[in-house]
């Protein structure tokens, strides 16, 4: 998928994700608990250098609802900072390992997010399934009870 594809669905996708841990979905097993907050970071990281305003205070997984709801808030601003930092191919920033493209930033934070909401509705149908929870060693799927 393209990065517009991604854009275009990046608040979709922010919605899966917070729907399926708002049903109970036990990612506790996934990579998420810890790869989610990161990335929630780091994409604040980008749109603030875009010009927005995001504060988090919370941890885990906390941040990506705190997220959603400054993003819901100031939906057509950060979206109108999204698709700058898309079309602007010169943009810097500075990162802990150097100087990246702003815009390949957020291109991966947006691919990042397709690929959370994918995991989860993986997860979700398999549970409506009625798959058995699965390990560690498994694929990490499992829905509390």
């Amino acid at each position: 998928m393209e990065a517009a594809g991604y854009y275009q669905q990046f608040e979709r996708n922010v919605r899966i994700i917070l729907d399926a841990l708002d049903a109970g979905l036990n990612v506790r097993t996934t990579h998420l608990p810890t790869s989610l907050p990161i990335e929630v970071y780091v994409l604040c990281e980008v749109l603030n250098q875009g010009g927005e305003h995001f504060r988090l205070t919370t941890q885990g997984l906390d941040t990506i609802r705190e997220f959603a709801a400054q993003y819901l808030q100031h939906e057509s601003a950060t979206e109108a900072t999204m698709r700058r930092i898309l079309e602007d191919k010169k943009a810097m920033m500075r990162t802990p390992e150097g100087r990246v493209l702003t815009k390949e930033m957020l291109i991966r934070r947006l691919e990042f997010f397709n690929e959370a909401a994918r995991l989860v509705n993986v997860m979700r149908t398999q549970h409506a399934l009625g798959s058995p929870p699965q390990s560690r060693s498994g694929n990490g799927i499992a829905l509390q009870k």
